[in-house]
């Protein structure tokens, strides 16, 4: 087995595979004040919960945009699966031609998430992450990242309104059934799911004028991806385990069959 975890801005997210299939997902909140004990003993516990021994797990891979987490998470993966985890990052085999201002420090969670696009779907291909930001990654036919988009994040964008405001509430993240809203939270939630759907679309209107001819396909995930997508119009196509899947084919692409490091 192989344990893949992507720590995020809001939430840790692992999956664990067995071959190509994937056993279970499970999330954890993202806690930077956290030690490398406390989540070796969260992991210990959400394997228990799913039945997984831990001495069965042949390595590990983690991606994260949380510098301060990665040497906890890191820590507690080893102490619990027995291996050193790989971290994405220089020196990793990853496939992936990075054709920006700086390709050495691009966000983990968007190179594991273009690794898997050009695997799984045909290009030219924009590949859509809304979790805490939002972001849009472009890859052109040859599978070459050209650089990406990115903006505040639909739980960003809801708290500074409830925060900054003294009469709007909290809300959840669901389309309303109109899009002219009669009270706060239909409001609300018009502009939010609605306005950033709407935004989508005219940015990848935008980025294929840019490029110059139309993509093949878009795709997205993170965890507010779905209800958002649904009310494009763009025909958008929604993966929720994007960025496990292509942690699991990065640590294939540096380890052999028998989990050892590739010397190759």
């Amino acid at each position: 087995m192989v344990l893949t975890v992507d720590i995020g801005n809001s939430n840790i997210t692992m999956g664990v595979y067995r071959e190509d299939c994937l056993l279970f997902v499970a999330r954890l909140a993202t806690d930077r004040s956290r030690t490398g004990d406390q989540y070796a003993v969260e992991l210990k516990s959400i394997f228990a919960l799913y039945h997984v021994v831990p001495k069965d797990f042949e390595g590990a891979i983690i991606s994260s945009v949380v510098p301060e987490l990665t040497a906890a998470v890191k820590k507690a993966t080893q102490m619990v699966t027995g291996h050193v985890p790989l971290l994405i990052g220089p020196g990793l085999k990853t496939g992936l031609n990075i054709r920006t201002d700086t390709p050495g420090i691009l966000g983990a969670d968007l190179v594991v998430g273009a690794v898997a696009a050009i695997h799984t779907y045909e290009l030219p291909c924009l590949v859509m992450d809304l979790g805490t930001a939002t972001k849009i990654s472009v890859l052109d036919e040859q599978g070459t990242y050209l650089g990406c988009t990115i903006s505040a994040g639909v739980g960003i964008s809801l708290d500074a309104l409830a925060t900054r405001t003294s009469q709007l509430p909290h809300i959840s993240i669901e389309a309303p059934h109109h899009v002219i809203g009669t009270n706060s939270p239909d409001c609300m939630q018009s502009g939010t799911v609605f306005g950033t759907a709407a935004m989508l679309d005219g940015l990848c209107d935008r980025i294929e004028e840019e490029l110059g001819r139309p993509v093949k396909t878009i795709v997205a995930t993170g965890g507010l991806a779905k209800e958002i997508v649904s009310n494009c119009k763009r025909k958008i196509l929604y993966s929720e385990n994007l960025l496990l899947e292509g942690l699991k084919l990065v640590y294939e692409k540096n380890t052999s069959k028998s989990g050892r490091l590739s010397q190759h």
